[in-house]
């Protein structure tokens, strides 16, 4: 028995996951740009005293934003690999139902091509059990 209720249109999952792919694409340039943008910041945001000489101390603004990219690491790789795993998980499912109808079709086709029973010829006679 097939699985009832389901119909998948392989181009039109290929067609989603081209989209999908981009956006990903897109998501990925945007967390480096996130990357480099927050590092900006944290340097760029001032401190309670100046520089002396060297490198301009880290102020309290710039130590929160660092903070914040830490506590968000996680969440931002966890987007990506999610989208990952979510395309390829849709990939296989769809290979397996295309698959699947493969086989059923194939089975239908062979069972098909199989000579008739003994009791599938009696019931074209109109006879039943053998009789």
């Amino acid at each position: 028995m097939g699985v009832t209720g389901w119909d998948i249109s392989p181009s039109g999952v290929q067609s989603i996951l081209s989209l999908v792919g981009q956006a990903a694409d897109e998501l990925s340039e945007a967390v480096q740009g996130y990357g480099k943008s927050a590092q900006s910041a944290a340097v760029s945001a001032g401190t309670i005293s100046g520089p002396s000489c060297g490198n301009a101390p880290v102020g309290p603004v710039g130590a929160a934003v660092a903070n914040f990219v830490t506590d968000t690491e996680y969440k931002v790789k966890f987007m990506g690999a999610r989208t990952r795993k979510t395309m390829e998980g849709t990939i296989a499912a769809t290979t397996e139902y295309v698959e699947g109808d493969l086989r059923m079709a194939a089975d239908a086709q062979r069972e098909a091509s199989k000579a008739p029973t003994t009791q599938e010829l009696n019931a074209v006679a109109g006879k039943r059990d053998g009789k």
